[in-house]
C-alpha cells in the first residue's frame, strides 16, 4: 500500500474530535439537576440511616476521603465504613447550608461541592460543626453518573448545639 492510500484510509476512518464541543446550556443544566437530585438521595440515605440508598451512586472503585482517617477504597469499603457509622452514631445528621455543580466542558464528569452542617450526640448532648464535601462525579458507559471519588473535611471541631 502506497503512502497515498494509506492516507486516504486514515482520513475515512472515524477519530474523535481533539476538542469536543461543551454540551449545550439546557444539556449542562439537566445535569446539574441530575447530580444534586443524586447526591440528595444520598444524604437522604444518610439520614434515614439507608445504606443502599446513602451508596447508590458509589463507583466500584470509588476513593473516599475523610480528615483524620485513612482514605477508604472501593464501593464495599465505603458500605462497610458508612454502616459502622451508622451504628456508632445512630442520631448523625446532615443539613445541606449550600452546593454548586461543576460540569467538565465534555458533559461527562462534574464534581460536586458543598458545605453541610453534621449534627450528632455524644452521652446524650448535641453537638455540630460544619464539613466540606467534594464529590468527583462521572458518566459510567451505561449512562449512571457514578460517584468516582469523595472528599469529606470538618471547617472546625464539633462544638454543642
Amino acid at each position: 500500500m502506497t503512502k497515498r492510500m494509506l492516507l486516504a484510509v486514515l482520513a475515512c476512518l472515524p477519530f474523535p474530535a481533539a476538542h469536543a464541543s461543551p454540551p449545550a446550556a439546557s444539556a449542562q443544566a439537566a445535569i446539574v439537576a441530575r447530580i444534586e437530585a443524586d447526591v440528595a438521595e444520598m444524604v437522604d440515605g444518610i439520614n434515614t440511616k439507608d445504606i443502599d440508598k446513602a451508596t447508590k451512586f458509589d463507583a466500584p472503585d470509588l476513593v473516599s476521603m475523610e480528615s483524620m482517617r485513612e482514605p477508604s477504597v472501593g464501593a464495599a469499603a465505603d458500605r462497610e465504613g458508612l454502616s459502622m457509622a451508622f451504628r456508632y452514631a445512630p442520631q448523625w445528621h446532615l443539613r445541606l447550608i449550600d452546593q454548586a455543580v461543576e460540569v467538565a466542558r465534555s458533559g461527562e464528569m462534574a464534581v460536586y461541592r458543598s458545605t453541610y452542617h453534621e449534627d450528632s450526640q455524644r452521652n446524650g448532648v448535641a453537638y455540630t460543626h460544619k464539613v466540606n464535601f467534594l464529590v468527583g462525579f462521572r458518566r459510567d458507559a451505561d449512562g449512571t453518573w457514578r460517584a468516582h471519588w469523595s472528599i469529606v473535611c470538618a471547617q472546625s471541631p464539633s462544638q454543642k448545639a
